[in-house]
This record gives C-alpha cells, structure tokens and sequence, in this order.
C-alpha cells in the first residue's frame, strides 16, 4: 500500500509517461491468454444475471406485467417510489458485479506473469478480503452517477447525464485495479485514479476507444462472439495500470517486507 501511495504521489507531481503501442501490445498478448477461459466465464455470468434479474421481475410484477414495463421502460413514467426502487436497483447490481470485473482483471495479471488462469479466476473476489472494499468503492459511484443520470432524464437531460456519467466512469476506472492489486481502500483508489487518468487524459481514452473498437468486432461473430471480445477491456485496465503502476516492483517490496518482518519476530 505504501509503495502505491508514493507512486500516486510522485504521479500528482510529476506526471508520468505511457507508450501507447506498449500498452496494447501487452493488453493483447494477455488477452489472447484468457479469451476462452474469460469468455466462458462471462456467458456464464450473463445466464445468471438473465435469470436473477427475470426473476425478480416476474415475482414482483407478474409475467404479463413484467412483458409490457420492459417493452415501455421509461423512468420519466415511474412514480417517485418507481424511481427510487429503479436508483436502488442500479446501484446494488453495479456494486454487486464489480468483483467479477476484478475478477476479470485477476485473470490478465496472471496471463501477464504466465500463471494458470481458469474460469473461476473471475469469481474469487466474491469470496476475498478485498470484497469489501470493492463493493464500497462501486456503491459510491454507481450512487452518484445513478443520481446524475436519473436526475438529468427526469429534466429531459438524458444524453448529458449519460455523457457525465461516462466521464465519471473513465475518471474512476483505474480505482479497482489500485484496490486489488496496489491494497487502497475505496476511497483512497477514487481519488487515486482520478490522479492517474487526469494526467494523461486523452493517451488513456485513446486506448480505452480501441479496446472498445476491438470488443465491437465481436458482433460479427453472429453476436455471441462478443462475449469473447470484451474481456480485452479488462486486459486493457489491467495493461494500463501495470504500465503506471510497477505491479512487479510492488510485490517484491511486498515480500522483502514480510521477511524482514519474519527476521525481526525470529
């Protein structure tokens, strides 16, 4: 953690440098890595939420009903305890999934150091120490950009609230990252990325724009193919914060820490 919040800290004073071929490079080498295993592990996780998330349509308003507010969906139509509901909802799926998409991550470090990846790769965060700190950092964002764009639609807003929403996401996408692997606390990881991403704004948005360019080339696979080509964006994230963040130095400081720790108790 220490190391972390040092390199956040040279970073706030002296900017950093990031090459962006580098960068994709790297992304794509560990993404050709996890594709199938990752892949698999989205369509899995996408069944499930499909399943949760009818369900709960269903029990709470019938089969017929939960048919006709999905084809008429429009929060402008809900009453104010609709939208409350809706806000709730949004913000506990996001803060709920986030540990699959670090899970996500946990897969490209791994193809990154040439480590097994498997398909439950994607799910050991739900079961980590670093659970808490996960879903504490997303409710907190997912609650403000949840209040942002609902409050912007409800004015006929709505394209400026997407469009605020997505920087708030760009801004921040780096925090999970600095949560699992750099050992920041929510809040401490927010205001890190917010660090991060604001010193080389555009170089990092550029290699989001591609990654997401590439995720898109998945449709022509007849759709499903899509599913195998999102998980180069978190091979991307985790590209990206091993670029600025040295993962490898931090792991050493790491553990020269705890033997010295083991010398001191000896």
């Amino acid at each position: 953690m220490r190391n972390t919040n040092e390199a956040i800290e040279n970073i706030k004073s002296n900017g950093y440098d990031i090459d962006f071929g580098s960068v994709f490079n790297n992304a794509f080498e560990n993404y050709k890595k996890i594709a199938l295993n990752a892949g698999v592990a989205f369509l899995l996780f996408m069944i499930l939420m499909a399943i949760v998330v009818v369900g709960l349509f269903i029990a709470i308003l019938g089969i017929g009903t939960a048919g006709d507010t999905l084809s008429q969906f429009n929060i402008v139509n809900f009453s104010w305890i609709g939208i409350l509901v809706y806000s709730i909802s949004m913000i506990l799926f996001a803060a709920l999934t986030s540990p699959f998409s670090a899970g996500l991550l946990k897969m490209a470090r791994n193809a990154s150091r040439n480590e097994d990846v498997s398909v439950g790769n994607a799910f050991e965060y739900y079961s980590s120490s670093y659970f808490k700190e996960i879903f504490f950092a997303t409710f907190l964002l997912s609650t403000f950009t949840t209040i942002l764009t609902v409050g912007l639609e409800l004015v006929d807003y709505k394209i400026l609230g997407l469009i605020l929403s997505m920087i708030v996401s760009f801004m921040t996408f780096i925090a999970i990252p600095l949560i699992v692997f750099g050992e920041l606390k929510a809040i401490d990881a927010i205001k890190g990325s917010i660090v991060i991403v604001s010193k080389q704004f555009f170089i990092l948005l550029g290699l989001l724009i591609v990654a997401f360019l590439f995720c898109m080339l998945g449709i022509f696979g007849f759709c499903i193919g899509i599913i195998f080509t999102l998980p180069f964006i978190s091979a991307m994230t985790y590209s990206i914060y091993a670029s600025i963040i040295n993962d490898e130095e931090n792991d050493e400081n790491d553990e020269e820490n705890h033997q010295d720790f083991e010398t001191i108790m000896e």
